[in-house]
């Protein structure tokens, strides 16, 4: 398995506190059954603005200390919705996915942007590959999953949680994340790992989880091969999205 989103890069975010943390993560990842991750750091205007090459020597000295691990890791960024998103990635001061065309970003968990067009018409015209990160985590796609239809048509890519699925965060994101994973909406699963001993311990089943609502061969394509695609920085085709009828959406 291929994680695309994790926050294992000590000491640049609210993620690890550590190296020794890291590394442990790392550890729990590999006994959980990733071969790759990539690190993917927050970055926000005026509060998370680490720069891409302060994070890669950080990621320099896990590698040294993980090598006995045998897991591949790389850099990247979950980026904050703005509309210097390009300026920022051409700058360095933030990453694409393994500096691929594939750019991480997140939206506020409230209050849906009003620039949210703007952001991802920005990505495209730069030739880049919008995805989305945890949309079930966001109130408003709660309240309306086929907004993501749209998105989707236009060229956005969606990565949904591990913890999601699991119900970390609650039984609405729970909810939500099967509606969407079962109508074709989700592309990517990722950890979104902060902490040891949280979300690579639920990864078994969570797994078995998914595997009930998706089956195995979804299963794989979400977990591996689209992940791989991000690495290899290819181009993929998804499946057509189905729209939710309101009367599956019984949490509400």
């Amino acid at each position: 398995m291929i994680d695309i989103h994790s926050h294992l890069v000590y000491d640049v975010d609210d993620g690890s506190e550590n190296i020794e943390d890291t590394i442990h993560m790392l550890k729990e990842a590999k006994d959980a059954g990733f071969t790759d991750i990539i690190l993917t750091p927050h970055y926000m205007e005026h509060y998370y603005m680490v720069p891409c090459f302060e994070i890669s020597k950080k990621i320099e000295s896990i590698r040294e200390k993980a090598q006995s691990i045998g897991i591949n890791i790389y850099q990247g960024n979950e980026i904050y919705s703005t509309e210097n998103i390009i300026e920022l990635i051409n700058e360095k001061e933030a990453m694409s996915l393994n500096n691929s065309r594939y750019v991480l970003f997140e939206l506020p968990m409230q209050s849906r942007p009003m620039n949210i067009e703007q952001v991802i018409y920005l990505l495209l015209q730069a030739g880049k590959i919008p995805v989305m990160a945890h949309p079930e985590r966001y109130s408003y796609v709660q309240k309306d999953p086929n907004m993501l239809l749209d998105y989707i048509e236009q060229g956005v890519l969606f990565q949904s949680n591990y913890g999601s699925i699991s119900g970390r965060y609650g039984h609405e994101i729970k909810e939500t994340v099967k509606k969407l994973l079962t109508h074709d909406m989700i592309h990517f699963l990722g950890s979104d790992n902060h902490r040891v001993n949280t979300v690579y311990k639920e990864i078994p089943e969570t797994l078995k989880i998914l595997e009930k609502w998706v089956g195995e061969d979804k299963a794989e394509e979400l977990t591996t091969i689209n992940p791989k695609h991000i690495i290899n920085n290819e181009e993929f085709e998804i499946e057509e999205p189905i729209e939710i009828h309101k009367k599956s959406w019984k949490f509400w």
